[in-house]
C-alpha cells in the first residue's frame, strides 16, 4: 500500500464514477481526500456498466440507421462484424486498466489507497490491502460510503450452481454466444437483449411482466416489438422456476407456465443489491449488506460526519443521478468543515433534490427509450389532477427525415393546477438528446405559457415540442 497520512479531512469509500466526484468536489473545496478502492478506479460504469453496454449497442444502432435510409442502405453490404464491435468496446473500458483514472486522481490532488475500506467507528477507516495489512486511517471531517451494487441473483433453485452471467460479464465477453436466456426485463435486460441479438446471438428474454416497467406503457410495448421483428424472442408475464447447467455446458430453464428454455449462456438482470457488507457499518450503529437512508444532503440521519452517496442510497441507482448527488455532498461537506453556509432549502446548491421527481433517464434500446419525470400512472398515484398529452413523433419533418417510415412516439404529462410538466416520455430511435430539453422543463417547472415562446429549430425532432403544445391546446378548447 502506499505511503497513507494518518489522517485526510474526508475519507471516501469507493473509487467508482461517484466517490471520485465525491472527491473532486471536496479537493475543489480545500479538502484533503483519501480514495480507497480494492477494484479499479472508475468502477462499474467505466467497466461493466454504462460505457462497455453503450460501445456494444452503438455499432449496431448506426447499422440500423443506415438501412433505414433509401440511398445508404443500397451502400450496406454486410452484417455487424462481431470481433471489431468487441474490440470497440474493449477500447472504451481501456481493457479494464485503470492507469489513466489513476493519474486523474493525482493531477486532480486526491490519494488513493488501493485495498478493502471498512469503517471501524466514528471517523476511523480500515484499509486491507491485497496481502490482507490493515492500516487505520482517520477522518476530520467526514467519511463518505459510496460503494455502489451488485447485481442481485433471485433465489431461483439452481441459478446460482449455474454460474449466470451478470450484467459484469454480459458487458466484458469476448465470444458471442450462440444462445442466450435474459432473466428481466428492465433497462440492463432490453439493452444487453438489444446488443446481443444485434451480435447474433438468438436471445429469449423472459420478463416477469411488461418490458421496462418504470416508464409508460408504450415505451416498453415499442421496444418488444422491434425485439421480436429482430429476431429475438420475448416472454412476457413468466418466471423460471428451476435452472440446470450440464455437463456439457448448456443451460436449461424452466418456466412458471412449464416451457423449457436452453441456452449457452443466462444473464440475470432482476435488479440491484447495496454493496455494503463488510464495510463496518454495524459499528456506527447501522445494518450491514443494507441500502443506506440518508437526507438531501446525502448525511445519515443522526449523524454529523457520515455521508453516502449514488446506489447505496437506493435513490436513483443512475450513475448520472449519483454524480449529482456527489457534487452536492462532496461541496456541503467542503462547506461544513469551513463553517461555511450550507444551501439545504429545495433545489439548494447542496441538496440532491431532483432525486424525488426529475430524474431523467435514457434506455439505449432499439428504439430508445428517453423519460424525465412522472408517467401518467405515477402521477394519478400522488394525487394531481393531469391531462396527458401524445404526439406521433413520425408526424414531425425531422423525425420523417431522419429515417424513412419513422415511428415513435412522444408523451407530456401536465400538472393542471401548476401548468407545468411534471413528466416527459419519448420512444424512438436517436432520441436521448431531445431528453435534456424536457429535464431543464421539469426542473424549471417552466410555465406551458412560457413554453409557447420556446421555438424549435426546423426540421428538427425537437418540433414535436410544438405540435404537443399544439395538441394539449387544442385538447382544452
Amino acid at each position: 500500500m502506499t505511503q497513507l497520512e494518518t489522517t485526510y479531512d474526508l475519507i471516501v469509500l469507493g473509487g467508482g464514477a461517484v466517490g471520485e466526484n465525491v472527491a473532486d468536489r471536496a479537493v475543489q473545496g480545500g479538502l484533503s481526500v483519501l480514495l480507497v478502492e480494492h477494484e479499479l478506479v472508475g468502477g462499474e460504469c467505466s467497466y461493466w456498466a454504462c460505457m462497455p453496454s453503450k460501445a456494444l449497442l452503438r455499432s449496431s444502432a448506426a447499422l440500423e440507421a443506415a438501412r433505414s435510409l433509401a440511398g445508404a442502405r443500397e451502400a450496406v453490404t454486410g452484417d455487424l462484424d462481431a470481433a471489431a464491435v468487441l474490440a470497440r468496446r474493449d477500447s472504451f473500458t481501456s481493457h479494464w486498466d485503470d492507469s489513466g483514472q489513476v493519474r486523474w486522481l493525482e493531477g486532480a490532488g486526491i490519494a488513493l489507497a488501493r485495498g478493502h475500506g471498512r469503517l471501524d467507528g466514528e471517523r476511523r477507516v480500515i484499509i486491507a490491502d491485497a496481502e490482507g495489512v490493515e492500516t487505520a486511517v482517520d477522518a476530520r471531517h467526514a467519511v463518505a460510503v459510496c460503494t455502489g451494487s451488485d447485481a442481485l441473483i433471485p433465489p431461483v433453485p439452481g441459478l446460482a450452481e449455474a454460474l449466470p452471467w451478470t450484467a459484469r460479464e454480459a458487458t466484458s465477453a469476448q465470444e458471442v454466444p450462440q444462445r442466450l436466456a435474459i432473466i428481466g426485463g428492465g433497462v440492463v435486460g432490453c439493452e444487453l437483449a438489444t446488443a446481443w441479438s444485434a451480435l447474433g446471438s438468438s436471445v429469449t428474454l423472459i420478463s416477469r411482466g411488461a418490458l421496462l416497467g418504470g416508464v409508460e406503457p408504450f415505451a416498453g410495448e415499442a421496444v418488444a416489438q422491434r425485439l421480436q421483428s429482430r429476431g429475438a424472442r420475448v416472454l412476457l408475464h413468466a418466471s423460471p422456476v428451476e435452472v440446470h447447467r450440464g455437463a456439457d455446458g448448456p443451460v436449461r430453464l424452466v418456466l412458471d407456465s412449464g416451457d423449457e428454455i436452453e441456452a449457452d449462456e443466462v444473464l440475470v438482470a432482476t435488479g440491484r443489491t447495496p454493496r455494503t457488507s463488510g464495510i463496518g457499518l454495524d459499528t456506527v450503529g447501522l445494518e450491514e449488506g443494507a441500502w443506506i437512508e440518508v437526507d438531501d444532503t446525502l448525511r445519515v440521519p443522526g449523524s454529523d460526519w457520515l455521508y453516502a452517496v449514488g446506489d447505496v442510497t437506493h435513490r436513483a441507482l443512475l450513475t448520472h443521478q449519483g454524480k449529482y448527488q456527489a457534487r452536492a455532498a462532496g461541496d456541503v461537506i467542503a462547506a461544513r468543515a469551513h463553517g461555511a453556509p450550507v444551501d439545504d432549502a429545495p433545489w439548494g446548491a447542496h441538496v440532491a433534490t431532483a432525486d424525488h421527481a426529475a430524474v431523467p433517464q435514457v434506455t439505449f434500446t432499439s428504439p430508445e427509450v428517453a423519460s424525465i419525470g412522472l408517467t401518467a400512472a405515477q402521477a394519478e398515484e400522488r394525487g394531481l389532477r393531469t391531462r396527458v398529452v401524445d404526439y406521433a413523433l413520425g408526424s414531425v419533418a425531422g423525425a420523417s427525415l431522419h429515417a424513412d417510415g419513422y415511428e415513435g412516439t412522444a408523451r407530456m404529462v401536465v400538472d393542471d393546477e401548476r401548468d407545468v410538466i411534471v413528466g416527459f416520455t419519448v420512444v424512438g430511435d436517436d432520441v436521448a438528446e431531445l431528453l435534456h430539453a424536457a429535464t431543464i422543463a421539469v426542473v424549471g417547472e417552466v410555465p406551458i405559457a412560457r413554453l409557447q415562446h420556446a421555438v424549435p429549430s426546423y426540421p428538427t425532432m425537437s418540433e414535436v415540442w410544438l405540435r404537443l403544445l399544439e395538441t394539449d391546446r387544442a385538447q382544452r378548447s
